[in-house]
């Protein structure tokens, strides 16, 4: 299946294509699927399912969200690799790496909302905090 084909399935189902590449994989020797089944039902995509014995993965379907990885009970289980749009490559396999990410990404937001904020209402910090004074 082609990039195009990709987009247009994804879009038939209402999901918007993030990465640019991506690539998911299960252990299965560590995989209690037959016991839980949880990443089945949190993917949003239904690219992974139940299929003899094991869970299945439909790769076209995966938009490598870690929606899987977030709600799996043995770390290491799956592997989640995913390329964002900038070229930085993001690898996961347990719900404490997607947690770090998520707090980083907050951070960094809070970061941006303050600096744009701090140089709107206290201009003369510019020199002092390494604000830049063009923002307005």
């Amino acid at each position: 299946m082609n990039r195009e084909e990709r987009i247009q399935l994804l879009e038939s189902i209402g999901v918007k294509e993030v990465f640019d590449k991506g690539e998911m994989k299960i252990n299965r020797r560590t995989c209690r699927g037959v016991d839980c089944r949880l990443c089945i039902q949190a993917c949003p995509t239904n690219a992974l399912y139940w299929k003899e014995g094991e869970v299945g993965i439909v790769e076209e379907l995966c938009v490598y969200c870690t929606s899987c990885v977030n709600v799996c009970m043995i770390d290491n289980c799956i592997h989640v690799s995913r390329v964002r749009p900038e070229g930085e490559t993001e690898k996961f396999s347990s719900p404490q790496e997607i947690q770090r990410l998520l707090r980083r990404i907050s951070c960094r937001k809070t970061e941006e909302r303050t600096k744009s904020r701090c140089a709107h209402e206290w201009p003369f910090l510019d020199g002092i905090l390494g604000f830049s004074s063009d923002i307005k």
